[in-house]
């Protein structure tokens, strides 16, 4: 009884699986929120946004995928119960596609507050001009992210192995060696660093022993996980100046030319102006 409780969970486990694949592998926008969920948490981590705020990202980002899923399901249910055209399943087809658009719309107005309100951008400018490392646990959750969208998007594109197994590209070798170098980029420890990347080589090792992947197939994976680490730890310290500086540009300083003094209740007091009432 336990074994088949357990095969019940494993099951549901696997059809939802199945159902974001396919969402995944026949709907063009699913592919797009999934890419701008990345570009949206990697540009959270260029700005270095706090926790609170890459939640509130993540949960947008999320809800418009979740809505797109809905969206496709309610359009196969309707195309089963009718082939012909009728009125009311194309008023139902418009309800679910305009909850798609409302949860886009909160997703947008949600990154514009984010990056942008409440003088967000003089706060980005100052957190530009300190040597602040990214959090490791942002890192870890976006790098996972991003890894297993690259892998299984590259196991549809190719139709080679399934989400878990097999594949041009070794997801267990990119996560490997994704959480290596980010020991490697923030322990600053040589034995710490020398572990890291042995663990993740013996874990590579074990894929090509179990004949699951070849030699260049877990290459691949450790290639796109270092490629990714270090765009964090190296590039992005590097770009952010430059970001900062181009920001500092594009807004024009006010600066005081000229300054009025005059006397108030036996206090003297000097009140700037910019030249134009002297």
């Amino acid at each position: 009884m336990a074994a088949s409780k357990k095969r019940s969970r494993l099951s549901g486990f696997k059809f939802a699986q199945e159902g974001i694949l396919h969402s995944f592998r026949t709907q063009l926008h699913m592919r797009m929120h999934f890419i701008m969920l990345v570009l949206v948490l990697l540009a959270g981590l260029l700005f270095d946004l706090p926790p609170r705020d890459m939640i509130v990202l993540l949960f947008s980002a999320t809800l418009v995928i979740v809505s797109e899923m809905f969206n496709t399901a309610i359009e196969i249910l309707v195309n089963m119960v009718t082939e012909q055209y009728s009125p009311a399943a194309k008023v139902v087809k418009d309800i679910a596609a305009g909850a798609v658009l409302v949860a886009a719309m909160n997703a947008l107005i949600a990154g514009v507050l984010i990056f942008f309100g409440q003088k967000r951008l003089d706060l980005i400018q100052k957190g530009f001009q300190k040597e602040i490392a990214p959090d490791v646990t942002q890192v870890i959750v976006i790098g996972v992210v991003t890894l297993a969208l690259i892998v299984i998007m590259s196991k549809l594109i190719t139709k080679t192995g399934t989400p878990w197994h097999g594949g041009v590209i070794s997801g267990h070798s990119a996560i490997g060696f994704l959480l290596a170098m980010i020991v490697f980029f923030t322990a600053h420890n040589p034995v710490a660093a020398f572990l890291a990347i042995l663990l993740a080589l013996l874990v590579a090792q074990s894929r090509v022993e179990a004949g699951v992947h070849s030699v260049q197939e877990v290459v691949i994976g450790g290639a796109i996980a270092i490629f990714l680490t270090a765009v964090v730890y190296k590039a992005m310290p590097i770009v952010r100046p430059m970001i900062f500086s181009h920001l500092h540009t594009s807004v024009p300083q006010r600066t005081a030319h000229h300054s009025r003094v005059f006397v108030l209740n036996g206090r003297t007091l000097v009140q700037p102006c910019d030249g134009r009432d002297v």
